[in-house]
Order: structure tokens, then C-alpha cells, then sequence
């Protein structure tokens, strides 16, 4: 789970600046150091990692692949990462708590 949520937010956070920062200056300032300082790592070691744990994540919870492809969208649309990885980390959370026992309603 946490190696879900750091790539999660590398990626949504690389893929921001990318994509607001980055290319902007390239296109308007016709600078592209910046978006091919930033775009390559992204695209090349932080999206596959983000793939890879995002792949274990649905391996070891048994999610429907359906679920599984929405995770995986979410890294390439700005700021959908964020709100995905919370989502995620609620059910997970959800899933894993410890049941009330019945002592606890007395």
C-alpha cells in the first residue's frame, strides 16, 4: 500500500508540472529544457513504476480488472492520481479494519 501511494504521488505531482509548467514554457517561452527534465523521467521510470505497484496492488487485493484499468487511467489525467489514491487507500483501510466486536455495542 505504500509503495502504491509514494508512486502515486511522484507521478501525479511529476505529471502536473509537466503538464501546467512545463510544456507551457516550452510552447510559449520555446524553452523545452524543462519539459524534457521533467517528461522523460516521468515517462520512462515514474509511469512504469506507478504501472508496476499499481499491478501488485491489484494482485495481492484480488480487485476486478475492470478496477484495476481505472487506477492505471488515473496516472495519466492531472490531479485524478490524487483523488484515485485516497479512494484506494479508504477501501483498503475500510477493508482491513478489525470488525466491532459484539462487546463493544453493550
Amino acid at each position: 500500500m505504500t509503495r502504491y501511494r509514494v508512486m502515486a504521488y511522484v507521478t501525479g505531482v511529476l505529471l502536473i508540472v509537466l503538464c501546467f509548467v512545463a510544456v507551457p514554457v516550452k510552447l510559449f517561452a520555446h524553452n523545452g529544457v524543462l519539459s524534457t527534465a521533467v517528461g522523460i523521467p516521468h515517462g520512462m521510470i515514474c509511469y512504469p513504476l506507478y504501472l508496476l505497484t499499481a499491478f501488485d496492488l491489484y494482485r495481492r487485493v484480488r480487485w476486478p480488472l475492470g478496477k484495476m484499468v481505472l487506477v492505471v487511467l488515473a496516472g495519466i489525467i492531472p490531479f485524478l492520481t490524487f483523488y484515485v489514491e485516497r479512494r484506494v487507500i479508504a477501501e483498503l483501510r475500510e477493508r482491513t479494519a478489525p470488525a466491532p466486536s459484539a462487546d463493544a455495542t453493550v
